[in-house]
């Protein structure tokens, strides 16, 4: 059985999707943007983009019980890859030890211009 997982404390969902589904032990964390959800707004420069969307990731692990040392994959779009270096080093803040699995892609946009966005699973 699927269930839903929301949190004020992560932006809302600005499509119609779910911030998180839970189904028998996995969490699948849909692709966050840096919107920052108390203020609505992104910040500028991707190393601030990016721990604004580790923080929206944080706060949707934590509402669903789950913590960064569940997590097994991420997906990373970049809308430029010259950014990677500098995404590479906030996000590996998070991950100092048994990193999870990741994809890391360049695309041609995405949403509300971010510059980084960011789909998670993580496993009990």
């Amino acid at each position: 059985m699927k269930k839903i997982i929301f949190t004020e404390k992560a932006p809302k969902a600005i499509g119609p999707y779910s911030q998180a589904i839970e189904v028998n032990g996995t969490l699948y964390i849909s692709g966050q943007v840096p919107l920052n959800p108390e203020t609505g707004k992104m910040p500028e420069g991707i190393k601030e983009q990016t721990e604004q969307v580790m923080k929206n990731i944080g706060a949707i692990l934590d509402a669903a019980g789950y913590t960064f040392e569940h997590v097994v994959k991420s997906t990373c779009l970049l809308s430029d890859m010259d950014n990677f270096q500098a995404m590479n080093e906030i996000y590996g803040s998070y991950y100092k030890e048994n990193p999870p699995a990741r994809a890391a892609y360049g695309v041609v946009k995405l949403p509300l211009g971010a510059l980084i966005e960011i789909e998670t699973i993580a496993v009990k």
